[in-house]
């Protein structure tokens, strides 16, 4: 189950920051019990705290315990303000300070409080951000001399991502599909053929991002039809038409799973045959509600392509149950670190006529080259 907090990596970072600064800001004395996590529940005078590491820890409230509310983002607790015990929930993210008490417990001397809420709206307004001001897709070439990036947003249409000393930069590992789990990355760490996606100032014409934020890694993209299926251990077998070999799939909690109805499906087909709307930007009608899953239009910026990760964010969700042996599907996956097994990030079926219209799988992988980017601004949900 997603809990409530979940966030995208920026935002895990910055809440992590946020409350590891305001420890570090705090004096240091000998004997001091420090903890970091989520508040699992409150129980009168006392608290189970869901650590980020290690068991859980009872937190024991005595009088005059101080108390302190901190906004995502902040790391000076002069910006703190006061609160009381009544106002955290469970759900809340906390720094806990005090004395160790019996059984692992921490006697608290000083709480210092991020409110669910307060992360929830910071959530969508960087969900918001990245949807605006955001860009990805397959990397295609890196100048690290000038710190630009030329990425590929679909077969016919690229952005230029200009990256300065300010750039912040994150790596997606390679077994994982939790945005959690990314680190800091760099600029020599992105290499041709990663996905991408950069946050920052657009140009007029959409085809450049002066990047504050960019988030990458190497991914598998997997294409073909599936040859069969195992429900008890999750895992769905492809015979891949890029790799040209059968490729085990594994569906996690995490993976994201969505089917196109066929009218959809023909017409981005249309597209990658290279049709004359293509050379417009976009495939047929995909700016429309009805391409949308009957949303309204989602444009790719000024000047720019559709962005297919909004439309495809619209298409309903499936599950492992319907999938069938010969269903078509394009997968982004990771790239694993043994070599055989692949995990889900994206899975996409009815792509039968994408796949006719480019029969090895490259130009169609380029299409759906970014995995659910409603991540950067909140999992599903740069993070």
């Amino acid at each position: 189950m997603k809990r409530i907090w979940k966030l995208s990596v920026g935002l895990v970072l910055a809440v992590t920051a946020s409350i590891a600064a305001s420890s570090q800001a705090q004096p240091q004395q000998d004997s001091v019990a420090r903890k970091v996590g989520t508040v699992k529940s409150i129980t009168g005078k006392s608290m189970v705290l869901k650590a980020d590491s290690g068991p859980d820890v009872n937190v024991v409230l005595v009088e005059g315990v101080r108390i302190m509310r901190l906004a995502p983002g902040q790391t000076d607790l002069k910006s703190a303000t006061p609160m009381t015990l009544p106002e955290v929930q469970v759900g809340d993210r906390m720094l806990v300070r005090g004395k160790p008490g019996d059984n692992d417990s921490i006697v608290a001397s000083s709480i210092v409080v991020m409110k669910q809420t307060d992360v929830a709206q910071k959530q969508q307004h960087e969900r918001d951000d990245w949807q605006k001001r955001g860009a990805g897709g397959i990397v295609t070439t890196v100048d690290s001399a000038s710190g630009t990036i030329t990425v590929a947003v679909t077969p016919t249409y690229s952005v230029t991502v200009k990256t300065t000393k300010d750039t912040g930069f994150l790596r997606y590992a390679p077994d994982s599909v939790k945005f959690a789990d990314a680190q800091k990355g760099t600029l020599e760490q992105i290499k041709t053929g990663d996905q991408l996606r950069a946050r920052g100032n657009r140009s007029a014409d959409g085809k450049e991002i002066t990047a504050e934020e960019v988030i990458s890694g190497t991914f598998r993209n997997i294409a073909g039809t599936i040859s069969a299926i195992d429900a008890g251990n999750n895992t769905i077998t492809v015979k891949d038409v890029l790799a040209k070999k059968t490729v085990v799939v594994k569906i996690s909690p995490d993976s994201q799973m969505r089917k196109l109805a066929a009218p959809m499906a023909q017409r981005l087909a249309v597209f990658l045959k290279g049709s004359p709307q293509a050379g417009q930007g976009g495939p047929p009608g995909a700016g429309s509600p009805a391409a949308n899953g009957g949303g309204p239009p989602s444009g790719g910026g000024s000047g720019g392509p559709p962005d297919f990760q909004q439309i495809l964010s619209r298409i309903p969700n499936v599950t492992l149950a319907d999938l069938q042996k010969e269903d078509a599907v394009m997968v982004v996956a990771t790239q694993g670190t043994s070599g055989s097994e692949a995990t889900a990030i994206t899975l996409l079926g009815g792509v039968e006529p994408i796949l006719t219209a480019a029969p090895n799988g490259r130009s169609a992988a380029a299409l759906f080259s970014g995995w659910n980017l409603g991540t950067p601004g909140g999992d599903a949900g740069p993070q």
